[in-house]
């Protein structure tokens, strides 16, 4: 166990703690506002720090542990692959953008599945909403738990179980205690602190390399596809890469914990700050990372598990008091994912079933206890299914990310832009993409050389547009601006 590591992950962690407590008194002094505050931080958030914890947000345990630990495996290829994710947060702005901000507040919607339902007025299209985001965001939290476990791991020494019991109850108080403005303060110090984890990763990686040349060289002579945009092995096809820009980049406009983001900024300022600021880090973060995860390669040749490279290569080449600091990166990025997906989860249950179809009328503190008692118990449960974790979390990841834009870009898109449609093609719509996304996934992984999510994406386009089209004389609840 490093002595030196362990201090400077525990004084990370203190700070995590002391932003949650800080913003437990906004939670408690909101009174009736509990849910807009809890949930959506009040609708608060300022340029920079939207952008921050969009970044934080996205960039999770997949593009700190498992991206780079796939690159380590697959080469340059694979970060050409990662740069798909460049213009997600513009894209994302761009396309939700003001009028989603407007409607969201006009709907007084504090969740995706809020603005659906007020859009759409179904009762099916919240309650399969709702549904959609418990079952696919569990996967990915599980994902985000493995991820902080391993690195806890790699860095103290401990068993898998002790790490994860570490990294669960750490990321529960916060979140219990402060709610949206917890995750969004401490995704503002956690992106700051990822940026700077990259960058000197980066460059203790190189230097340890030998220098860029060198390492290409090395990389070169182990193995000439490693340097090519196809892969060790060639599997890296254009088709395969080119799907990827709907899975990791136009498709982002359907996550959920996206999406949530583009609800809660201040004004328009706010906004367009946040599409400048978010994609020059995201660039730079996607890239740094990926990159040390290739140059790597010849530093510490034959590591096993690709999890494991993130920490490894950072033990390596950098001293262990700064390594322990550097590596508060990737551990941010999964505590910030994980809250914001808890939360989510949370406000899936509580607002979008709770409040909505069982008990409409509770009190603001029965809602308070509800709140609080649901996310615990996510908590446990997603502690539960990462007690066995796979061999590269990244899969795991990313088809919880299929399965929800599979569920949402029509409805999400059509909603804002379509007048035409309506419930009839949003539910048709979602069933189609999340049924069909399983299914390909499991028994076709790998459609005509594209990754799972295109044809359910597809599917699900044809079959929204047919259903509103077909059951136009039906609908009864247009698209007012």
């Amino acid at each position: 166990m490093n002595t030196a590591v362990i201090i400077s992950l525990t004084g990370f962690l203190i700070l995590i703690f002391m932003i949650g407590i800080w913003s437990s008194r906004n939670v408690n002094r909101k009174g009736s506002g509990f849910l807009q505050e809890y949930f959506l931080g009040s609708r608060e958030l300022g340029g920079f720090i939207l952008a921050m914890t969009m970044i934080a947000t996205y960039g999770s345990a997949s593009s700190f542990i498992g991206g780079p630990g796939v690159a380590y495996t697959e080469g340059l290829g694979w970060v050409l692959l990662a740069m798909a994710q460049v213009a997600t947060g513009y894209f994302v702005l761009m396309v939700l953008g003001k009028k989603f901000a407007i409607m969201a507040r006009k709907y007084n919607a504090l969740t995706l599945v809020d603005f659906l339902k007020h859009r759409y007025n179904s009762k099916a299209v919240v309650l399969f909403s709702a549904f959609s985001i418990i079952i696919f965001l569990f996967s990915a939290m599980a994902a985000q738990w493995v991820g902080g476990a391993r690195l806890i791991e790699s860095l103290t020494g401990l068993t898998y179980t002790s790490a994860l019991f570490i990294f669960a109850v750490a990321v529960l108080i916060y979140v219990i205690l402060g709610g949206f403005r917890a995750v969004v303060l401490t995704d503002t110090v956690q992106g700051v602190v990822m940026v700077g984890g990259t960058l000197v990763i980066l460059i203790g990686t190189i230097i340890a390399g030998g220098g860029i040349t060198n390492i290409m060289n090395d990389l070169m002579a182990e193995n000439p596809n490693l340097v090519t945009p196809f892969g060790a092995e060639g599997n890296l096809t254009p088709a395969y890469v080119s799907s990827f820009w709907i899975l990791v980049g136009v498709g982002v406009v359907a996550l959920p914990q996206v999406t949530v983001r583009a609800m809660s900024y201040r004004n328009s300022q706010a906004m367009h700050r946040a599409l400048i600021v978010g994609t020059v880090v995201v660039g730079f973060i996607m890239l740094g990372m990926h990159l040390i995860g290739v140059f790597a390669r010849p530093i510490i040749p034959g590591v096993e598990t690709g999890d494991h490279v993130m920490p490894m290569i950072a033990m390596e080449v950098l001293p262990a008091w700064v390594a322990g600091i550097v590596l508060a990166a990737p551990l941010a990025a999964i505590m910030s994912t994980v809250d914001s997906l808890l939360l989510l989860v949370s406000s899936a249950v509580v607002k979008d079933v709770y409040l909505n179809y069982i008990k409409p009328d509770a009190s603001v503190r029965r809602v308070k206890q509800i709140s609080f008692g649901v996310t615990a118990v996510l908590g446990v449960l997603v502690f539960a299914l990462a007690l066995s974790p796979p061999d590269l979390l990244i899969w795991l990841n990313l088809f919880a990310f299929g399965g929800l834009e599979a569920a949402f870009i029509w409805p999400v898109i059509f909603g804002l832009y379509w007048n035409k449609a309506n419930k009839y093609g949003a539910f048709l719509s979602m069933i189609a993409g999340v049924f069909s996304y399983v299914l390909i996934h499991q028994f076709w992984p790998d459609p005509f050389g594209m990754h799972s999510v295109v044809l359910p994406v597809v599917l699900s386009f044809v079959c929204f547009v047919a259903g509103s089209l077909f059951t136009q004389g039906k609908s009864e609840k247009p698209l007012h601006m």
